[in-house]
Formats: structure tokens, sequence, C-alpha cells
């Protein structure tokens, strides 16, 4: 791809549009390449030498991977580039409008890419109050986990469960309205079941769901 550029002072100096499709550039490959840690911290704590680590810390090290690239994603990229600069816009119908994608649909996109790599564990950002409402909790742990992380603010749950005959550890963890972007586009959104979420406000959960045999 070639950038625009203008003439001065005899260089090449690179345009504002250029600049921010190179900005945008780095992004994606950030955030590549953290789905792709993501994945291969799965695939090494499925390996045998890992059966000694406790199941509680593999999700935790897992969301650790997770929140950052999501934290980065919302605050670096999505408030600075739509809110902050006005360089550009976020939103759901990102391809339609050649915006950026939504936090919790970039965070999707690293789950389903994810899953392709390894099957051993799944993880979605689910919600009491889903704009789409397939991001509801399905099953009793998934709902008892999302109520468990609103109501107790700062806490992770941990549990077990048993889905298609298999037992698996599920963990919830609180999804935070980090940044102003993440507030206003629920309250604002036309489907929000709910309209009234301030900044650090618990939204949602992440959870992670990992067999056991």
């Amino acid at each position: 791809m070639t950038f625009p550029k203008e003439a001065r002072n005899g260089k090449p100096k690179e345009t504002a549009m250029a600049r921010t499709l190179m900005k945008l550039g780095a992004m994606a490959l950030a955030a590549g390449v953290t789905t792709a840690a993501t994945a291969a911290y799965a695939q090494w704590f499925g390996s045998r030498d890992s059966k000694s680590l406790p199941l509680q810390e593999v999700a935790d090290m897992l969301h650790a991977v997770m929140d950052a690239d999501r934290t980065v994603y919302t605050q670096r990229v999505v408030n600075r580039l739509a809110n902050q600069e006005k360089v550009i816009t976020a939103d759901e119908h990102f391809m339609d409008k050649k915006a950026l994608p939504l936090p919790a649909q970039m965070f999707r996109f690293g789950a389903e890419r994810a899953a392709e790599k390894n099957k051993k564990f799944s993880y979605s950002l689910l919600s009491l109050w889903p704009v789409n409402k397939q991001n509801a909790g399905r099953t009793p742990m998934e709902k008892e986990g999302l109520k468990y992380v609103v109501d107790n603010k700062g806490k992770n749950f941990y549990g077990e469960e048993t889905l298609g005959g298999k037992k698996y550890f599920t963990a919830v963890y609180p999804d935070v309205a980090i940044s102003p972007a993440c507030v206003s586009c629920h309250n604002q959104h036309p489907e929000s079941p709910r309209t009234d979420f301030k900044l650090n406000d618990v939204m949602g959960g992440v959870v992670i769901r990992i067999p056991m045999n």
C-alpha cells in the first residue's frame, strides 16, 4: 500500500491520514499477537508439563492476557481515536461504516480465533444486560457467576459444572466500564436493556471454561 505524501524542504512528509492508517495497522497487529499469545497459553497449559498447575491459576493467567488486550484496545485505540482525537469512529457496523470494531466485538473475534487454534478451553463475554441477547448467561453456573461479580465488586467467581457429560472448571471475571466509550455505547444503544451505567460499573463478565477430564 502506498501512503499519500507531500513534499516539504525536499523531504517527503506523511499526511495525517497516512499516520492514522499506520497507527491502525500497528494496533491490529498488536491485537493479533495478543490473540495468538492467548491461544499459546492455552496450548501450553494443556500439555502434560502443566498438569500440576491448579485450574484456577490457569484461568487467572489466561484472563490476565485477555484483560490486558481488552484494556489497551479500549483505552488507547477506541477512546483515544474515536472520543479524544475524533479521527475515526467506533461502530458495531464497522465494516459498512469503515470504522473501528467495538471493544466487545474485538474481544469476540479473539475468542473465535483462539477457538480455531485450541479446543481445550473457551472464553466469552456475557452480561446480565446484554445488547445482543445471545450474550446473556445460558447455564446456571454462568448466571450465578454473572450475578456474583456484579454483587461482589472486585471479586471473581469460580465453580464446576457438567455440560454434555463433561466436567468443566468455570471462572467468571468482572468486566468493568474502564472508559467513557464503554458507558456511552451501552447507555445510548437503542437495544440496551440498561441505560444508567457509570464509569467503573461492572457491566458483565468474562467467562472462561476449562475441561477437567
